[in-house]
């Protein structure tokens, strides 16, 4: 497996249209646009920052994984994704690895990325997503 660098940071938050104001306004961010994934039941918001992106995700149902994260813990940092050169590959060897994966296989993610998380109870908390572009 090898990690190509650091795709996004993935921050949870209860309106894309009221946060996005601070990354544009007051950051300076370039909003390259909204997409539905309907299957993740979420709206994703990107902004790049340098060669990696700051993504905004708002649930679009009450039961959806991200309204569940901020009911939980609030808005905030919800994931960090590492782009990977071949993503079947790396889950392969992180499952020999001992690695717990949320995902066996890889699913659509915003921007016709593979994407596939890692489970936070083998990674000290932290929800991680591969990416592959």
């Amino acid at each position: 497996m090898k990690v190509l660098k650091v795709d996004h940071i993935g921050i949870a938050v209860g309106s894309i249209e009221e946060v996005k104001k601070l990354y544009t306004e007051v950051l300076g961010l370039e909003h390259l646009g909204s997409e539905t994934v309907t299957e993740q039941k979420v709206t994703t918001a990107f902004f790049p920052v340098g060669d990696t992106e700051v993504e905004l995700l708002e649930s679009t149902a009450p039961d959806g994984p991200i309204a569940k994260f901020i009911e939980a813990k609030g808005q905030g940092v919800q994931h960090i994704a590492f782009r990977v050169d071949n993503i079947e590959k790396a889950l392969e060897e992180l499952k020999a690895k001992g690695i717990r994966l949320i995902d066996e296989k890889p699913r659509k993610g915003a921007g016709g990325a593979k994407i596939a998380f890692l489970h936070p109870k083998s990674t000290f908390g932290v929800l991680v997503e591969l990416s592959e572009r």
